[in-house]
């Protein structure tokens, strides 16, 4: 017999006063985690406490992290198939436990198999109410907002789930220091208007009213990825947005062409060692039109472009967006913050921030939000 066995089972939507993050179809049979920081909340007594949870992946296995009374007190990768994983056992019965199980690592776009899944819950224990915080925050970025390189070491450079964080990056230390709701929308080697490798099918904003839109494949499809988010049902009263560095990066990659077409792209250098001006007015419009995306579906929020924690030379740029927005809106919610750069005692694994830099970043954010709430 199973030391579980004799707990109580119950599926998500017969869990009383269960707190879902991140962005979600609405359905809880199962519920579907598909960005980094999403997962499920539960004030709950008893000794016991286990999660039936599934994965799927060819590459890229998701990892999850438990928080007991907010403090992380286990990591793990989820393998393959429905597991019954412990979140605790043998703790005093008659207290109240604050728990959340959260995916740490991101939507991974490059991996039409990857997904995580929770079923159901098993416990000894009776729920009670988990409180809405009186702030909500959305991070919008890249793989600095995901969290790599927030753990592992400093030599670390392989490409993989493991150096991401959900945890001990920015965007939690910011909400967590605020008592805010948070949902974080990330992808790694994305940007505003490219990614690093000059790909413009791999730029945020263009799905940012989907679910998860970023994904890709019949499967995703299935879980709901690509419906429209419900926006009335979530509306922050900070937007972050953190972009910027992988458009730098286009500048100095390699061109990229279009396999179904044929088409080249590529943010140009020119002669002059300059970036070329023609291919910075694309990056300014990209950040201009964003904005009115954001507000047309984040009605009241102050909108925030938070940027520099991988240097800074995009910051005119954005700046000059930002000013033909708000120039021609009239729109005083929208600003620009520098992030402290990243130092060489500050750095992470696969030359990212490490948790110190985001550790940096978030006192400074944390400071200015605090200005406008």
């Amino acid at each position: 017999m199973n030391e579980y066995s004799s707990l109580k089972s119950y599926t998500l939507d017969e869990v009383k006063h269960l707190k879902i993050h991140g962005r979600w179809t609405g359905c809880l049979n199962p519920l579907v985690l598909f960005w980094t920081g999403s997962g499920i909340e539960l004030n709950i007594n008893g000794s016991q406490l286990w999660a039936e949870i599934e994965a799927d992946y060819d590459t890229y296995e998701p990892w999850i992290s438990i928080l007991i009374n907010k403090i992380p007190v286990s990591r793990q990768m989820v393998t393959k198939g429905r597991h019954t994983i412990c979140i605790f056992r043998n703790m005093d019965p008659k207290k109240v436990k604050n728990i959340r199980i959260v995916r740490d690592s991101q939507a991974m776009s490059g991996d039409l198999s990857c997904s995580l899944k929770i079923h159901s819950i098993k416990t000894d224990g009776s729920f009670m109410p988990a409180a809405d915080k009186p702030y909500k925050i959305e991070f919008v970025g890249d793989s600095i907002s995901s969290g790599e390189g927030a753990v592992g070491a400093r030599s670390e450079e392989d490409w993989i789930p493991v150096w991401f964080s959900a945890i001990h990056n920015y965007c939690t230390i910011t909400a967590e220091a605020l008592n805010a709701d948070y949902r974080i929308i990330s992808q790694s080697g994305w940007g505003a208007l490219s990614s690093w490798d000059n790909n413009p099918h791999c730029n945020v904003p263009e799905y940012y009213e989907q679910i998860c839109g970023v994904l890709n494949g019949e499967k995703n499809e299935a879980l709901g990825a690509f419906m429209d988010n419900d926006f009335n049902a979530w509306q922050p009263d900070i937007i972050v947005v953190n972009l910027g560095t992988n458009d730098e990066n286009a500048f100095r990659s390699p061109e990229w062409k279009d396999p179904d077409t044929g088409k080249i792209f590529k943010q140009r250098i020119d002669e002059d060692g300059c970036f070329n001006k023609e291919d910075l007015k694309a990056f300014e419009a990209a950040v201009e039109n964003f904005l009115y995306k954001l507000r047309g579906y984040n009605r009241n929020a102050y909108i925030i472009w938070a940027y520099g924690m991988l240097g800074s030379t995009m910051e005119p740029y954005i700046c000059n967006a930002i000013a033909a927005y708000t120039g021609k809106t009239g729109d005083r919610k929208v600003s620009f913050l520098k992030l402290p750069d990243t130092t060489s005692e500050t750095v992470g694994a696969r030359w990212h921030p490490g948790r110190l830099s985001h550790e940096k970043a978030a006192r400074v954010l944390i400071e200015y939000i605090k200005s406008l709430l």
